[in-house]
Parts: structure tokens; C-alpha cells; sequence
């Protein structure tokens, strides 16, 4: 059974995910910027007795990417992204000076993660879905057998991430959604990258920016 962790992290309110199985785990976008931030994470882990084996994003804006030098510098992990996020990633230092922050820059990827693909932790699969539009390479993480995604800044309860900046594009992002996350089922718990969770059905019903008429 695939157990999902939620921690809020950061100035933007960003959420960091832990997914684990047995005793290993994967980290999600770790947000954590602060040793207050990085000490509730390692806590969870500690007392789980779990071992981080991968750190993988959804995309690489600064508030999903503060967390990734002390990961390397803790755990020995590398983060894995989509390669047309690259840039993004790259951008880390000046976006953090943009906004005033703090910042560690992030390691250059282990890995790149492609679309289509699946990511193992232990004997549970998450399927990689390629939804651009609020960042040229987003991507989310669906699993199946649990029925939720790993969505990062895609889908929001009652919103969509936004498109205005670098490599972001409206009608790619609603065409993501309903291309890519709208087919996995009404059921299907969303795990967003800002907020609370909530369902594909809820927001095909009551999003405004989504609302089938």
C-alpha cells in the first residue's frame, strides 16, 4: 500500500509530498527552506524509519525547489525532472533573488524523467503524465491503485495554476487538464501543489475555469 505524507513549506505555502511504501520513500518538489521546514520533514522520515531513494518534481519553480541542496547535502539524492524543465530549474538564483529568498542552489538533475514512464517504489507504480502549461515541463504522478495524483501547480481546488510566467500558456494548461487529468476518473483524490486536496469530479463540476456547461 502506497501511503501519501503532505507538509506545507515555505513563504508560497508550497506542498512538499512523501510517498512510501515498506520503508522507502519518494520526495516530492521538497519546499522546505528553512531548518524549522527541513527538521519537520527529517522528523517524519526518522520516525517512520523510512529511506528517502528518490526526489522527483512535478516542475522546477523556486518554491518547489528550496529543499533540493539540503536533500542532496542529508540524503545523497539527486533531484529528477523533465529535461524541458531544465531551464526552469536553471533559473532557481534569480527567481529566489527576485523574490528576496534565500537560496541553495539546486544540484544538477541525476536524472530526467520522461512522459509515459513509470516510477517504482517498492511494488507500487506511478505513472507519468505530461501536463505543460503553467511550466514547459510539468509533469504529475498518478497511481493507479490508489486512485490519486501527484499534481503540483496543474489543478488547485477551485483553480488552475497560473500561466503568466516564463514557458507558461493557457490553452496548453486546460488542454493538460482535460486531456491528461480529467480521463483518470471522477474518483480520483487530487494532491495539488498549493492548497488542499480535492477530486477530478469536484473540479470538472465547480471549477470556473473548468466547469462543464
Amino acid at each position: 500500500m502506497l501511503h501519501i505524507a503532505r507538509f506545507t513549506f515555505n513563504p508560497f505555502q508550497e506542498n512538499t509530498y512523501v510517498l512510501h511504501e515498506g520503508q522507502e520513500a519518494i520526495v516530492v518538489d521538497p519546499g522546505c527552506w528553512n531548518p524549522s521546514e527541513q527538521r519537520e520533514l527529517e522528523d517524519y522520515l526518522t520516525q517512520n524509519a523510512l529511506r528517502p531513494v528518490r526526489l522527483v518534481l512535478t516542475h522546477a519553480h523556486i518554491d518547489h525547489i528550496l529543499g533540493c541542496a539540503w536533500m542532496r547535502d542529508r540524503y545523497g539524492l539527486l533531484p529528477e525532472l523533465h529535461r524541458a524543465d531544465l531551464p526552469v530549474l536553471a533559473a532557481g538564483e534569480r527567481s529566489a533573488t527576485m523574490y528576496g529568498l534565500p537560496y541553495d542552489p539546486a544540484p544538477e538533475p541525476k536524472a530526467f524523467i520522461t512522459e509515459g514512464s513509470t516510477i517504482l517504489l517498492g511494488k507500487e507504480e506511478l505513472q507519468v503524465l505530461f501536463v505543460p502549461g503553467h511550466a514547459p515541463g510539468h509533469i504529475a504522478f498518478f497511481h493507479p491503485a490508489g486512485r490519486f495524483v501527484v499534481s503540483g501547480d496543474v489543478l488547485f481546488q477551485n483553480s488552475i495554476g497560473r500561466t503568466d510566467l516564463p514557458g507558461g500558456n493557457m490553452d496548453t494548461l486546460l488542454r493538460s487538464i482535460r486531456e491528461q487529468l480529467f480521463p483518470l476518473g471522477d474518483d480520483v483524490t487530487v494532491y495539488s501543489g498549493h492548497g488542499p486536496e480535492t477530486t477530478i469530479g469536484r473540479e470538472r463540476k465547480h471549477n470556473p475555469f473548468l466547469r462543464e456547461r
